[in-house]
């Protein structure tokens, strides 16, 4: 069984940064796309960035130009840092992961394409 599990929200200031792990346990990693995505109060859960498993990476305008998501496949883990942090990023941030091994088509940005999720880590953003 595969477990996600999310660290390194907070309550963070205005213009800072930030930096969010999810470690994966219950194997085969190395074959996962992953994405992490937010959901602000009142709103829709969005899509912030996605690394597949080679490497390749992808963002929202949102948060293009000051964001940068890696992964570690060591360690199982994948990584968020945003910059220039803005009371709009008060959300809470989920990982989730695609199993490669069974997707056919690749919709990084789509909820429905990813099998596993976190609980989240819920990040404020004070002005």
């Amino acid at each position: 069984q595969v477990q996600l599990a999310e660290s390194g929200g907070g309550l963070m200031q205005a213009g800072g940064s930030l930096r969010l792990s999810c470690v994966a346990s219950g194997g085969g990693f190395r074959s996962f796309d992953m994405g992490w995505f937010r959901q602000a109060p009142g709103k829709e859960r969005e899509f912030v960035a996605a690394i597949n498993w080679s490497g390749v990476t992808h963002y929202s305008d949102s948060v293009k130009g000051r964001s940068a998501i890696s992964r570690d496949n060591a360690n199982s883990a994948v990584y968020l840092q945003m910059n220039s942090l803005d009371v709009e990023d008060t959300a809470v941030y989920t990982c989730a992961a695609a199993d490669t091994r069974v997707r056919q088509t690749v919709v990084v940005d789509n909820t429905a394409y990813y099998d596993y999720w976190g609980q989240g880590t819920q990040v404020t953003v004070s002005s």
